[in-house]
């Protein structure tokens, strides 16, 4: 008799996840040919297609942005709560919660506005303007997944002789993982959409044709970047789900 120990784990269902990559990615070798369907959805628009920048180009532009950005904020937060959790770093907590909370006080525009000026148009303004947004679930989460690591587990780590980085490394992280995650994916899902108005300073992504039908008046290419950052967005926030998951299960 097989005993439970001994029963192979269950594969995670992938769910619609597959399919909402392959409709992406359809969507974005194609709609550049989908002319005679927006044609039809919206008849006597002049242009029913974007066509001044590809489509996969732009698609990559944005990952691209909203990538590094994401890096940034990701190194920067984690730091900064992992600081703010140390017993150096305590009488701190309150500033870098403060700071932390400042990129999303002032909206991404005006950040744009401030920083264009400065760092130039184009990618630049726009990844510092994204990275200060995506930066205060990150520092967040990070804090409260620390802190809600057992005393107790501290104290059997520090009896087994590990140092401090040991512990944090080894135990601390690992069992704050789950939350630091859920942290990054909500700053990944809202950097996603924000990532559309880097466009208004220069800035090739996804938020260009929606730019550009804004300023035409042509609903086509609003819908058609829509549609893809949209899609963009799901097909994020379902990996890190499986992310969470995965670390709950390596938790338990």
């Amino acid at each position: 008799m097989i005993g439970i120990g001994s029963l192979p784990a269950r594969a995670p269902r992938l769910g619609i996840l597959p399919w909402l990559t392959l409709v992406f990615i359809l969507l974005t070798l194609f709609m550049g040919q989908a002319g005679p369907l927006f044609d039809w959805l919206f008849p006597g628009i002049d242009k029913p297609v974007y066509t001044r920048h590809s489509f996969p180009d732009l698609v990559l532009d944005h990952i691209f942005l909203v990538t590094a950005s994401s890096l940034i904020s990701v190194i920067v937060g984690v730091s900064a709560g992992v600081f703010a959790t140390r017993p150096v770093g305590e009488e701190f907590k309150p500033v870098i919660s403060a700071i932390s909370a400042i990129g999303q006080t002032f909206p991404p525009a005006a950040v744009l506005a401030v920083v264009a000026p400065l760092a130039g148009f184009g990618f630049k303004p726009a990844l510092v303007a994204l990275a200060l947004y995506g930066l205060l679930p990150i520092v967040q989460n990070t804090m409260a997944g620390l802190e809600t690591v057992p005393s107790a587990t501290l104290e059997a780590a520090r009896g087994m002789g590990l140092s401090k980085r040991e512990i944090l490394t080894r135990v601390e992280l690992p069992l704050a993982m789950r939350v630091i995650t859920a942290g990054i994916r909500v700053s990944v899902i809202v950097n996603i959409g924000t990532a559309t108005i880097a466009s208004t300073v220069g800035a090739r992504s996804l938020g260009t044709p929606i730019i550009s039908g804004l300023v035409s008046q042509n609903v086509a290419f609003v819908l058609q970047g829509a549609i893809l950052v949209a899609l963009l967005a799901i097909v994020t926030d379902l990996v890190f789900e499986r992310l969470e998951r995965f670390f709950s299960v390596e938790r338990t």
